[in-house]
């Protein structure tokens, strides 16, 4: 039970408050924005009423992480408090809807993709199974950035997301950390050197709640903000130098400004070296001080602490506490070693090779002086293990040395240091130790294993489908969020007329939200009967957006040269953002919108074919799109997808997965069975023959009318507004290249949406489907991930 209770009273002084605030006479004259704030700050001290939680033997888990994509918190916060009914009631005595209130909130833009949402998924797993844990990552100014759409093509402009006034953050000034920058080191004795910095910069210290589900635990995801270690200089103002005299500060704010600042040119990588740097020097400081405060010893850090690197973006989180316990407590290496060797894991989020971080050594050398004299003797000590191991041989040196060719590998440095390499899913953490790093396992056998994702209950279905979590909770009788495997009591229902009747109209109550959402936005009515087949995720080729686009343009190919052909009625939902320097990811975005306005704006395709690309995907928006998906595109290229959540989250509110057995499909396809799911294209294992026989996908273009038709479109009328070279650069990439078998996939492809449009016509037996994806992937909650985490990595 909840210690502490909601107090109608402690509302009452909020809204007193914000009536002297905003200068009204009463409540009853707050705007829907006022009510977000009286009820964010209501909220907020319900939250930090409830007692910190006692020191722990357990170890601490310290979850680093450049990206964390926690959503809109207030109406989260309140769920998992257990007072979301009791708000609810106290707005209505105004006269005020709690849902719209909610919509008031923006999403805080400290994340992007997969990976942010995964970190945000799992601080609220630790926190609902009370397992002791901080988040770290960076107090972002403007996020990644705002999406728009400008004639088709996406621009970026900055997220004002409210980073100064966000009311569920404190400031945090006792835990403010100093960050250096460049400079030299002088030697001291032996391991010892003293490092002098050329720029010193603050860490400022944000704290987020994150709220455990209604078990009165309260844990902190602690954010960084960058800012200038000097004052302004008044003297440099005085002497006229007006635009010197905060040029310091306004350069150490731009550190923690931009989520990953585009790194295609110098600057960028520079800058985004030291962001990851200041977010590791930070974090590493504040887990050292916390566990000196509570009065362990430091010899005894690994006992108390592991600190988890969610990719390799923190890996500079291991020289740096080397670089600490060697020069600033005096450990000798071994000592030093000894612990972080025992401290950091590491999770690996991909087989992509350009995806593993690299650094120039000479750029390293200069900002990192000491981490750098650090990581080489690491690679030198680890050299001689390999040699011990493969003996003198360059080939197998070249894939396993850290430093190599003047670039320092992040993930070769990861799996060096940290005590366990996780992958995200079985068919990933097979790859991991068979392709990826197979000389590594054979030096390191037992440092290897998988921990498959998972997503939260609380906020992808209780929140984000509130109509679902009611007929769950009647139909089950038991608080199923604590424990989402007790979903597979839902199958014995799969054929109970009520609960059938109520689950489909619940599809159908959440497909008419959505539609609702994309006439507000783009100004399309849609078909609600549509089969509404939904891709929403990062935009980047191996997942593939343009073989779902070259599916829709030949299909509308088809639908006009045969107007009366059968055709089960689609609408195609696509969102997502390309980072701003992939510039063929943002053609291949460019091309799903033109055709989507020549398809759209084709009275014969009128509730029979329709495209809707909504901008600025996030948090808030996917809430509205899971729910009223039908069909779920996971359509990667077999091997390239580590995991996926966003199949999870789909398959679990009632979406049949049409996929690839790559990532999370794979495990997905064994557990709903194989007539529940959609599977297409090449395997693992056909993807390495066609590779090794040489893949030629001119031949498949040349060779398939139907595939040739459909490329051709993009070069012809409307779609390219006359120029034809406007899709060039992903027509090439495909006809030349195709380094991800978009080609290789199509006709399996389409084959299989067209099993998908004939399913959907038995609409009884796809009924059937949904509810068995509902009632057996309760194994995907991220609650069960981190009881893997806890048992396989962290409880050592």
């Amino acid at each position: 039970m909840l210690q502490n209770q909601f107090s109608q009273a402690s509302f009452d002084i909020v809204v007193q408050k914000y009536c002297r605030y905003f200068d009204v006479d009463s409540a009853e004259q707050f705007s829907l924005s006022q009510w977000y704030q009286v009820l964010a700050e209501g909220s907020l001290a319900l939250a930090y009423a409830i007692p910190a939680q006692k020191k722990a033997d357990t170890r601490h888990v310290n979850y680093l992480s450049m990206e964390f994509l926690i959503g809109r918190l207030t109406g989260n916060n309140l769920m998992n408090l257990g007072y979301y009914q009791q708000a609810k009631a106290y707005l209505a005595n105004y006269g005020v809807e709690i849902v719209d209130v909610l919509e008031q909130e923006r999403d805080p833009a400290l994340g992007n993709g997969g990976l942010g949402r995964l970190a945000a998924c799992f601080l609220d797993s630790m926190a609902s199974l009370g397992q002791p844990a901080t988040g770290y990552g960076l107090h972002y100014q403007y996020g990644l950035f705002k999406q728009a759409f400008e004639n088709g093509v996406q621009k970026e402009s900055a997220d004002f997301w409210g980073r100064n006034d966000y009311p569920w953050q404190s400031h945090n000034p006792a835990k403010t950390q100093l960050v250096g920058f460049g400079g030299k080191i002088q030697p001291i004795k032996d391991d010892k050197y003293e490092w002098q910095p050329a720029l010193t910069i603050q860490g400022k210290a944000y704290d987020l709640p994150v709220v455990g589900y209604q078990n009165n635990v309260v844990q902190p995801l602690r954010l960084w903000q960058a800012d200038n270690d000097q004052t302004f200089s008044f003297e440099k103002f005085n002497d006229g130098k007006f635009l010197l005299a905060d040029k310091e500060i306004v350069n150490a704010a731009a550190l923690t400004q931009v989520l990953y600042p585009n790194d295609n040119h110098k600057a960028g990588q520079k800058l985004r070296l030291m962001q990851q740097y200041f977010h590791c020097a930070c974090s590493v400081a504040d887990i050292l001080a916390r566990h000196l405060a509570q009065g362990h010893r430091l010899q005894d850090f690994a006992k108390y602490q592991v600190i988890q690197l969610n990719d390799t973006h923190p890996t500079l989180a291991i020289p740096e506490l080397m670089r600490v316990l060697l020069d600033d407590y005096d450990l000798s290496w071994d000592q030093a070693w000894e612990i972080c060797s025992n401290t950091f894991a590491y999770t690996n989020h991909t087989l992509l090779p350009e995806a593993l971080e690299q650094w120039d050594q000479r750029l390293f050398k200069q900002l990192l002086p000491r981490h750098f004299q650090i990581v080489d003797k690491i690679n030198r000590l680890f050299q001689q293990k390999v040699r011990s191991e493969f003996g003198k041989n360059p080939q197998i040196w070249e894939k396993l040395a850290i430093l190599f060719d003047y670039r320092v590998r992040m993930a070769n440095l990861c799996v060096v240091t940290c005590f366990k390499v996780n992958g995200v899913a079985q068919i990933h953490s097979d790859l991991l130790v068979t392709d990826l790093f197979p000389e590594y396992h054979k030096i390191f056998p037992t440092k290897f294993c998988n921990v498959t994702n998972g997503i939260t209950p609380r906020r992808w279905i209780r929140q984000a489908n509130p109509k679902l979590s009611d007929l769950l909770d009647r139909t089950l009788q038991t608080d199923w969020t604590k424990n989402l495997e007790q979903l597979q009591g839902v199958e014995k229902y799969v054929e109970d007329y009520g609960f059938r009747t109520e689950y489909r109209q619940i599809k159908q109550h959440n497909k008419a939200i959505l539609s609702a959402e994309i006439k507000q936005t783009l100004g399309l009515s849609v078909n609600e009967d549509a089969i509404f087949d939904v891709q929403i995720k990062r935009f980047h080729e191996y997942k593939r957006q343009h073989l779902n686009l070259l599916n829709i343009i030949a299909t509308y190919q088809q639908l006009k040269d045969n107007p009366n052909m059968p055709f089960t009625p689609r609408l195609f939902v696509f969102s997502g953002k390309a980072a701003p320097g992939y510039y063929l990811a943002k053609n291949i975005i460019h091309a799903i919108n033109n055709v989507a306005q020549v398809i759209n704006h084709d009275k014969h395709m009128k509730d029979k074919l329709q495209v809707a690309f909504l901008p600025d995907y996030r948090v808030s928006l996917a809430e509205k799109i899971i729910p009223a998906a039908d069909v779920s595109e996971q359509i990667s290229m077999a091997g390239k997808e580590a995991s996926g959540t966003g199949n999870m989250k789909l398959a679990l509110n009632g979406a049949l997965t049409l996929g690839t057995l790559d990532g999370a499909n794979v495990e997905i396809a064994q557990m709903v069975g194989a007539e529940n799911i959609f599977l297409f294209g090449h395997t693992v294992e056909s993807v390495r023959e066609l590779l090794t026989q040489g893949y030629d996908p001119k031949a498949y273009y040349q060779q398939n009318p139907v595939l040739k038709s459909a490329v051709d479109f993009l070069t012809k009328g409307a779609v390219c507004q006359g120029n034809k070279a406007m899709f060039k650069l992903m027509i090439d990439s495909l006809i030349e290249r195709d380094p991800f078998l978009v080609l290789a996939d199509f006709d399996s492809y389409m084959v299989a949406q067209q099993r998908i449009g004939q399913a959907y016509l038995d609409r009884e037996a796809w009924l059937h489907s949904c509810i068995l994806n509902t009632a057996r992937l309760g194994m995907f909650s991220s609650d069960r991930s981190i009881r893997d985490y806890q048992q396989r990595i962290w409880l050592k």
